[in-house]
């Protein structure tokens, strides 16, 4: 690459820049998704910490109603239950994924899992199914539409006015002209987008523990709008119109970002069938009765039990046992349950990866789904980071309710067992729920490399391709 080459690249992009300056519908429009973009960091910060104050009011006040229980029995605890609510990351702002549409509460009780429940999609109107204003939002499909629209016309409204032909005559080398045209709308587009990528700064710097992923949702975004103001230049030195350039970006973006993103989710889901919620209890509890009942003192499996518990304590009769006996038949029945609830979880959770692996399959030919699951990822806010908030949920459950059932059993005497209180000190010094997050390694492993190697291959196709076309226009003059 010769100085001479850069050197008219350069003169090219400036060229262009005082074009889009001098154009009254460039400078409304850039400044129109630059507020928009502005406002969208505004309300998603709003909103995403408006939100996490709620759940971390809800979640002291369920701790307290928890420590303000009365000394009762054991069993009672566990049937009263305790609640657990999902904490946000404060890159949730930037992309709330799937957060809305999944459930952010968990009630945990004895003897049952249930679904997460309250999501904002189900306490608000329909209009947060067209989408939220975020910044992902507005970098992911309304700045390519404006990108392409300032575009179009860089190279085909130059050869309609005869303009291209002039400049290659001239000594101008195509591939300088491609290069200087892209390099320009590029810079545009990182201009666009800096409200929100300074936004992305500013969390780095509050939260150091998240600038390495802070700084990946750059690098990503910033892919993506490259992608887009290259491949916008690319069908400019393609057509032979600007009318034509711009009906074929305008369908390219329609297609790429607005249908197929919608159908493809639509077509996985098909290709890869899940069971309803009520399929899969109906299988749980066909499973469990297969199993055995606690509540049956002739039950195949616990009458096995029984004689295994007397032999291990060498007594003849549960009376006679140093524990209460109750406390253990509970205790068995919970294991066995909370294992089918877990395999239940666990089959769901593989179909969804199945059905996500189609998506990823198809990420190759519509790089926004690469970018959306990179994003969603790193903020925390993805299928994966929902199955991991109901594993944690399901695995504090189990524990929180077998450490009263070994309470029910060791504190509370077999004789007279329900009429017995015990110390409400007790449940109120078990832990309480802590939320894990993913490592980060995993995500850049599982989703961000193979996101970004999705949009640097295609940048690198739409590159070859303007030098293609670059070398065209020169063997046409």
């Amino acid at each position: 690459m010769t100085a001479r080459f850069l050197s008219t690249a350069w003169r090219v992009a400036r060229e262009e820049w005082r074009a889009l300056r001098r154009s009254k519908v460039a400078l409304a429009a850039g400044a129109l998704l630059l507020v928009l973009t502005v406002a969208a960091v505004g309300v998603s910060l709003e909103r995403a910490h408006s939100v996490e104050a709620q759940r971390q009011r809800l979640q002291h006040s369920a701790d307290a109603q928890w420590n303000s229980q009365p000394d009762r029995h054991p069993h009672r605890v566990v049937h009263y239950g305790h609640y657990v609510f999902r904490p946000l990351t404060a890159l949730a702002f930037f992309d709330f994924g799937v957060a809305p549409f999944t459930g952010s509460t968990l009630y945990l009780e004895g003897h049952r899992q249930n679904s997460a429940n309250f999501s904002d999609a189900g306490q608000s109107s329909l209009l947060l199914r067209f989408g939220q204003l975020t910044p992902a939002f507005v970098l992911q499909v309304l700045a390519p539409l404006l990108l392409l629209f300032l575009a179009f016309g860089a190279l085909a409204r130059e050869r309609e006015r005869g303009q291209l032909r002039l400049m290659l005559a001239h000594g101008v080398s195509g591939a300088a002209l491609v290069a200087g045209k892209m390099a320009a709308h590029g810079a545009l587009a990182l201009l666009l987008a800096a409200p929100a990528l300074l936004a992305l700064a500013a969390i780095a710097a509050l939260q150091p523990g998240l600038g390495a992923a802070a700084a990946w949702l750059a690098v990503g975004y910033a892919a993506y709008l490259l992608l887009w103001s290259c491949a916008a230049v690319l069908v400019s030195a393609l057509a032979p119109r600007a009318r034509d350039a711009l009906l074929l970006l305008v369908g390219l973006w329609a297609l790429a970002v607005v249908l197929l993103p919608r159908v493809l989710p639509d077509m996985a889901a098909g290709m890869v069938p899940r069971p309803t919620r009520i399929e899969m209890e109906a299988a749980i509890h066909a499973e469990l009765a297969r199993i055995g009942d606690s509540h049956n003192p002739d039950d195949p499996y616990f009458k096995k039990f029984r004689e295994s518990v007397l032999a291990r304590y060498g007594v003849s009769k549960v009376e006679d046992l140093p524990v209460n006996y109750k406390g253990l038949v509970i205790e068995e029945g919970e294991r066995l349950t909370s294992e089918q609830f877990l395999a239940s979880m666990q089959r769901d959770f593989a179909l969804q990866s199945a059905q996500g692996r189609v998506l990823q399959a198809a990420a190759w030919a519509v790089p926004v789904l690469a970018l959306r699951g990179m994003s969603a990822a790193l903020a925390d806010t993805d299928r994966a980071a929902h199955e991991r908030f109901l594993l944690a949920g399901e695995d504090y459950r189990y524990r929180l309710i077998q450490a009263l059932n070994r309470l029910h059993a060791e504190k509370v005497k077999y004789h007279d067992d329900r009429a017995q209180r015990i110390s409400a000190d007790y449940w109120r010094a078990l832990p309480r729920y802590q939320h894990p997050h993913a490592p980060l390694e995993r995500i850049l492993t599982q989703h961000a490399w193979p996101a970004l190697g999705i949009l640097a291959g295609w940048l690198a196709a739409v590159m070859l391709a303007a030098a293609w076309a670059a070398r065209r226009m020169e063997r046409n003059i």
